[in-house]
């Protein structure tokens, strides 16, 4: 089953491409142990942003204003979008912002966004953001100057602990994803974030998905490495 949405970068900066179904690491004599749901998406750049941030860039006592909900639950698209800027005044002039709120503020680009706003962003998972540049983000009711917190979010997958468990992996683990497509690619090195909660779901950037032409995709498949 293949579902496929267009780009909107207005409603949403994260997407889901496809929907594909995969199959679990084998179990005992060879056989798939079960079947589920993978979703790949593609994360286009977006931000994060405090408290703090949100009433500097859009207004005293404003918060974000949810437009479309995101695939993991509790998580969404705002209304609200940046303006982000680099050295020699490159910029980025739309960039949305994702919700909740959270502790620190972030932005994450593909290659493609760093290279074109000047900016040598280190590929880091999200949160880890000591060491790494800064921006100025440029909203309607004022700027923030960012010391730091310009990444290129590396290649990810949420699960849930039960699903990991069927994979034979755990939280901070590395599995691979095979895409079948035009231009068929296997992704390296996701990271695994297991928790409670998650459904299982790919995050690529959108440089890695237009490579393996993920839109086009007629086969996706999470495996861990031998």
């Amino acid at each position: 089953m293949i579902h496929t949405a267009s780009i909107d970068r207005k409603q949403v900066e994260q997407i889901v491409r496809q929907v594909v179904l995969g199959l679990a690491p084998p179990a005992g004599g060879g056989k798939a142990q079960s079947e589920h749901e993978l979703v790949v998406s593609i994360s286009a750049r977006h931000c994060h942003l405090t408290d703090e941030h949100v009433e500097i860039l859009f207004g005293p006592g404003k918060t974000l204003t949810q437009e479309k909900p995101l695939y993991q639950d509790g998580f969404f698209a705002a209304a609200e979008t940046v303006m982000v800027v680099g050295p020699r005044r490159r910029m980025l002039p739309s960039v949305r912002v994702l919700g909740p709120t959270r502790p620190f503020s972030q932005v994450e680009l593909a290659f493609t966004d760093a290279i074109s706003l000047g900016i040598e962003a280190p590929v880091r998972a999200s949160g880890k953001v000591t060491g790494s540049p800064g921006c100025v983000l440029v909203g309607p009711a004022g700027v923030v100057d960012l010391k730091e917190g310009v990444i290129r979010a590396e290649r990810h997958v949420h699960m849930n602990h039960s699903t990991a468990a069927r994979y034979g992996v755990k939280n901070g683990d590395r599995v691979s994803l095979r895409i079948v497509s035009s231009c068929s690619v296997v992704f390296e090195d996701l990271l695994v974030r297991a928790d409670e909660t998650s459904k299982l779901e790919v995050h690529l950037d959108t440089d890695e998905g237009n490579a393996a032409d993920l839109e086009n995709a007629v086969r996706c498949e999470l495996f861990k490495p031998k």
